[in-house]
């Protein structure tokens, strides 16, 4: 294959895209908008799931280098009651498919397998454009450009290659997170180290919950999730950090302290995001040399496949170019035939599904019958 790959996002979709290409020796240009790869946290823990993201990982030939980075003990899973019940804790035994590794050194592997030069960084997509007979524009906000016949979006909710495929555009769910971490927490916050425990913990209600990771060593990094319009939000200052933490935990007054110490106790400023979410069904009429991955494709809410998917699809459009080198509109109608029922079926049995046991009316009673399969009634 002679065409030069163009993606636009050094996530986790862009870069498995890119290491993909190059073990069949197809080359790639990956342009990011941060500055270097420490310019931001890359987010909390990911499990690696034994259907889809792991069998991305194996045909960027990378197995061996991601159990490198399992965290052990991590799929340990904690449902509580408000009041601090254990409602269901099943320990890490080693048989889960879905072990835990922190997003950020996951990204650094993948980062890592790149030839030098593959990523082009501090480069933010200003514009993209069709320039007739199958070749796009790329402008910068750096003031380059780039043009291409092979274009891939893989620049996450808000992607600026999307437009030419798409009109659709994320839409708020209703939802969103407010993060925090508490670091070295066996030592310095102890009553919600024991409580989170080894691995994933939930504390939940209908329409609102606690959730936490056990990250490297003792950082706890906690995810409170609030059904509440994007106004009520913007009433506060987060820029304010006790302020913040003081209105945010007021929302689960009454709930153990330990719980609660999560957010009050946080050792950093607490983050806010909002989900947002494309149609189940998005999909798009073949455009001749452009494509999408990831979020930029099928952004959904957060329902533990968001990454897996990502890396599926970079590894399946890889595939595909490297099974049809000569022929890349077969090669990205092949890809897309098999994303867009995918994709759905993700949206469909995994956010809903998921977002109802977890904050349905039945909440957090529902998350433990998924676990168990047994009917459990408060």
């Amino acid at each position: 294959m002679n065409t030069h790959v163009t993606i636009i996002g050094a996530g986790l979709g862009g870069l498995t895209l890119a290491r993909v290409l190059h073990v069949h020796g197809i080359p790639s240009t990956v342009y990011e908008a941060e500055d270097s790869p420490t310019a931001r946290a890359q987010g909390g823990m990911l499990d690696i799931h034994d259907y889809n993201g792991q069998p991305a990982l194996e045909a960027a030939g990378l197995t061996d280098e991601f159990r490198g980075l399992i965290l052990e003990g991590r799929q340990q899973y904690r449902v509580l009651d408000r009041d601090g019940t254990v409602l269901f804790d099943k320990a890490d035994d080693g048989t889960g498919g879905r072990p835990e590794v922190q997003r950020s050194e996951l990204r650094r592997m993948l980062l890592d397998s790149l030839p030098a030069g593959t990523v082009r960084w501090g480069h933010k997509v200003s514009s993209v454009r069709a320039l007739g007979e199958g070749r796009y524009g790329v402008s910068f906000a750096n003031g380059a450009t780039a043009v291409t016949s092979l274009l891939v979006g893989a620049d996450g909710a808000w992607s600026k290659v999307r437009p030419l495929l798409s009109t659709a555009t994320p839409e708020y769910t209703g939802m969103s997170f407010v993060e925090t971490w508490l670091f070295d927490s066996d030592t310095r916050h102890p009553a919600a180290a024991r409580a989170v425990g080894g691995g994933s913990f939930w504390a939940l209600a209908p329409g609102k919950g606690i959730q936490a990771h056990r990250e490297h060593g003792g950082t706890l990094h906690t995810y409170v999730a609030l059904t509440e319009p994007q106004d009520w939000f913007a009433a506060i200052d987060f820029t304010d950090s006790a302020t913040a933490t003081a209105r945010i935990a007021q929302e689960f007054d009454g709930w153990a302290p330990e719980f609660t110490a999560l957010i009050t106790d946080s050792d950093t400023s607490p983050v806010l995001r909002p989900h947002y979410t494309l149609p189940i069904e998005h999909r798009w009429d073949r455009v001749p040399g452009v494509t999408l991955v990831g979020d930029a494709a099928h952004l959904a809410p957060p329902n533990g496949e968001g990454a897996n998917l990502a890396m599926q699809d970079g590894a399946e459009l890889g595939k595909a170019l490297a099974a049809h080198p000569d022929d890349i509109e077969t090669a990205l109608t092949e890809y897309e035939r098999a994303l867009f029922p995918r994709s759905a079926e993700a949206a469909t049995d995994g956010a809903e599904l998921l977002h109802e046991f977890m904050f349905g009316d039945n909440a957090p009673h529902s998350l433990v019958n998924m676990f168990t399969g047994h009917e459990q009634t408060p």
